[in-house]
């Protein structure tokens, strides 16, 4: 059960999701984009903590170990923005902020960091396309991937899926897109909230479900229904499967491409099945190939909602603050206010 008036637990979990995300990002950062096998061919096999980037990483070569990508960047972007605004989220103050974001990255030689959506949303942003059209075809899992402060910021009901709906219309207004980044926002709302893993699993495919609908239509498999058979299917047979039977199943029957309906529930069922084990949840997911660091990112912020900052290790969840300067805790601290009516 969940227990919103617990304002110090509230708040670890809080530092728990940012927390969560960081290091799965920085875990899955030197091996995104990368198969399986070219992931054990670079770094020896699968992934047992930070590592720099090899040079002919595809997404960020070179890259010093314990950096965040854009899924980090991206969520603590969104984080400040519904601070700024006390809540209530100006969708053109967040796409401008979007496209400054870009414009940085790009003044410090970073071309290729985000994802087919949002990269083709904000194209059309700059040309002046409403940002109430530009998400129209969007299906990955970019609102996904930096929903953990919505879920942070309001409790579980219906101004979370309004908010987690505002959050990425600019990149991902289609049903996949939405139904992605509120199971992800629901269920880090959940475990802030004081829910275990798999009560916030199950009540954020609850909530997702039972919302009122919305998104523009795609032909693409629904992320709802996906994440629910992936979790079920954890629950019943997954559990006894080792991890690299385990890791095969997530690449050849879920996916874990840059898809939403791929990426969330290989997520959801990573993390499902490896509530106990955090730290390990997170190198699963960076080893297992494909969008890793999002997929690790989405998990880490899920199981880190419910179990605290201190979940992954307290000197790595340091490097990785001292690493990116990242500034995490009063982050969160202004979330939770936010969720408490502190911060309005």
């Amino acid at each position: 059960m969940t227990n919103d008036t617990d304002h110090t637990g509230m708040l670890a979990r809080a530092r728990g999701a940012l927390t969560g995300l960081a290091v799965g990002d920085a875990l899955g950062m030197p091996t995104q984009s990368m198969s399986a096998e070219q992931i054990g061919q670079a770094y020896g096999g699968p992934i047992h903590g930070f590592l720099d980037a090899v040079d002919w990483q595809p997404i960020a070569p070179g890259m010093r170990a314990g950096s965040v990508t854009d899924d980090t960047e991206q969520a603590l972007l969104l984080a400040r923005r519904l601070i700024e605004d006390g809540g209530e989220l100006d969708v053109l103050a967040y796409a401008h902020d979007l496209l400054r974001w870009e414009d940085d990255m790009k003044a410090k030689g970073s071309f290729d960091l985000l994802g087919p959506s949002t990269k083709a949303a904000l194209v059309a942003l700059g040309e002046g396309v409403s940002p109430e059209l530009t998400g129209r075809t969007g299906t990955t899992n970019g609102g996904a991937m930096r929903a953990a402060p919505v879920g942070i910021a309001f409790a579980p009901g219906e101004r979370l899926a309004a908010a987690a709906y505002r959050s990425c219309i600019v990149t991902h207004n289609t049903v996949q897109g939405v139904d992605a980044t509120t199971l992800v926002a629901a269920a880090v709302s959940y475990g802030v909230g004081g829910a275990n893993l798999a009560d916030a699993v199950h009540r954020a495919l609850v909530l997702t479900e039972r919302r009122e609908r919305s998104g523009c239509w795609s032909a693409k498999a629904s992320v709802l229904a996906r994440t629910r058979m992936a979790v079920e299917w954890v629950e019943s047979e997954g559990c006894r499967l080792d991890d690299a039977e385990f890791a095969r199943w997530l690449r050849e029957v879920v996916g874990t491409s840059v898809e939403a309906n791929e990426s969330v529930p290989a997520a959801f069922a990573i993390a499902r099945r490896h509530a106990a084990e955090p730290f390990d949840a997170l190198c699963l997911a960076a080893s297992v190939g494909g969008d890793t660091d999002t997929i690790a990112a989405m998990a880490g912020a899920m199981i880190g909602a419910c179990l605290g900052p201190d979940a992954f290790g307290r000197e790595r969840r340091e490097l990785v603050e001292r690493v990116n300067g990242l500034g995490l805790d009063a982050l969160a601290a202004r979330l939770v206010d936010l969720r408490t009516g502190a911060g309005r």
